[in-house]
C-alpha cells in the first residue's frame, strides 16, 4: 500500500507570520500534520505547477487569478488571516468550486468591544483628561472635577453593524443595563431581538442615542455614509465612537462636528495609517485617539491557529469548517475594506 505524503499547505499570510499566529506548540502541530510551502503574496502564480497542484489549504488571502485557481484542482479552502476578506479573487470560481473561503477575524472582536468599552468610559468620565490635569498641577478636586461627567449605565446607546463584534460590544455592555438600539441593514430583526437590543433605523440610532458605536464593515454600499448630515442628527455632547474601519465615515465631517462642540469622539481607525504628523486630528480638543490598536493583542493572534487547526482537522476529515467564518457569497464581494498594512 502506497502511503501517502501529508496534505500541502500554502502559507502566504502577510502581514502576519506563523510565528506570530501559532503558538510553538500549535507551530508543531501544524508542521507535523501537513507540509507547508511558504510564499510572498504575489509570488504565488509564479510557483511550479506540481507545487500548485497539490495545495489543499491557503493559510492568507493572497491575490489569485482565475488561472492560477485552475492550476490548484486539490484546493479546498482559503483561510484569511488578516480578518477582511479582500476582493483580489475570482469568489464566483471559487464558490462554483465549492472551495471554502474563510476568516479567523472573530478573534479581535472580544479585544475591540473591550478598547470600545474604555473610550466609552473615558469619555464620560475625563480620565485621560483628569490624569493629565493631575500631571500638570491642574486638577479639579471632587465634584468639581465632575463638571461634565455622566453615567454609561442606562444610558442610550446605539450600535451601528452587528456582526461579531457588535454582538462582542453588546455582551461587555450588558452589565450597564443600556438602552440599545441596533441599526443593521443585513440582520433579520429576530436575531436583533433574540440579543436583547432593539432593532432600530439609522435616524433613529443617531437621534436617540447618548453614546453610538460604530462597528460596520466597509462595503460598495456604505462608503463615507455616516457624513455631515448624520452627524447633525446627533443629540448635543453626544459620544461617537469608531473601531470598525474610517471609510465608513466622512472623517473631515466628524473632525467638523467635534470642533464646533456638538459631539465629542473617539477613534482606533483612521483614513490613512499611519497618520501624518500634522493631521488636525492630532490636537482636536473632544477627541480621544488610539493608533488602531484594539484587537492587536497576541492572545487574538494565537487563537488565529488554534482556529485553522480546527477547521483544517475536520475538513481533512471530509467535513466543513466550522471554527472560522465563511464568507457568503452574496456579500463577500461588497467588501471594501483595504488590506492591513501592519499588524
Amino acid at each position: 500500500m502506497i502511503e501517502m505524503p501529508p496534505p500541502l499547505v500554502l502559507s502566504a499570510p502577510e502581514p502576519r507570520t506563523l510565528d506570530l499566529i501559532f503558538t510553538p506548540q500549535a507551530l508543531t502541530v501544524l508542521q507535523t500534520r501537513y507540509r507547508i510551502v511558504e510564499a510572498g503574496p504575489e509570488s504565488v502564480a509564479g510557483l511550479a505547477d506540481n507545487t500548485l497542484g497539490e495545495v489543499r489549504y491557503i493559510i492568507g488571502q493572497p491575490p489569485l487569478s482565475a488561472e492560477t485557481l485552475a492550476r490548484m484542482p486539490q484546493l479546498r479552502c482559503i483561510l484569511n488571516v488578516e480578518s477582511n476578506l479582500i476582493n483580489n479573487m475570482p469568489y464566483d470560481i471559487l464558490f462554483s468550486r465549492g472551495i471554502h473561503v474563510v476568516t479567523t477575524g472573530q478573534v479581535f472582536a472580544e479585544p475591540v468591544a473591550e478598547l470600545g468599552l474604555a473610550m466609552a468610559l473615558n469619555i464620560a468620565r475625563g480620565i485621560v483628561d483628569a490624569d493629565i490635569d493631575f500631571r500638570e498641577g491642574r486638577e479639579l478636586w471632587g465634584g468639581e472635577g465632575n463638571a461634565q461627567a455622566r453615567l454609561l449605565s442606562g444610558a442610550d446607546v446605539g450600535i451601528i453593524g452587528f456582526g461579531d463584534l457588535g454582538k462582542a460590544l453588546n455582551r461587555v455592555l450588558s452589565g450597564f443595563r443600556t438602552n440599545t438600539r441596533v441599526f443593521d441593514p443585513w440582520m433579520p430583526p429576530s436575531i436583533l431581538l433574540d440579543h436583547g437590543v432593539t432593532p432600530s433605523s439609522l435616524d433613529d440610532v443617531l437621534t436617540r442615542s447618548d453614546f453610538i458605536f460604530v462597528v460596520a464593515s466597509v462595503t460598495s454600499e456604505n462608503q463615507h455614509f455616516l457624513d455631515a448630515d448624520a452627524f447633525s442628527k446627533m443629540r448635543p455632547g453626544a459620544a461617537f465612537i469608531l473601531l470598525s474601519r474610517a471609510n465608513v465615515v466622512d472623517f473631515g465631517a466628524l473632525m467638523a462636528a467635534v470642533e464646533r462642540g456638538h459631539i465629542v469622539a473617539a477613534s482606533d481607525v483612521f483614513p490613512d495609517e499611519p497618520l501624518p504628523l500634522d493631521h488636525p486630528v492630532r490636537r482636536l480638543k473632544g477627541f480621544l485617539r488610539s493608533a488602531h490598536r484594539a484587537g492587536a493583542l497576541d492572545s487574538a493572534f494565537k487563537k488565529m491557529g488554534d482556529m485553522v487547526l480546527e477547521d483544517m482537522d475536520l475538513m481533512d476529515r471530509d467535513l466543513p469548517p466550522m471554527r472560522c467564518k465563511r464568507a457568503e457569497r452574496e456579500t463577500v464581494s461588497r467588501m471594501r475594506s483595504r488590506p492591513v498594512t501592519v499588524n
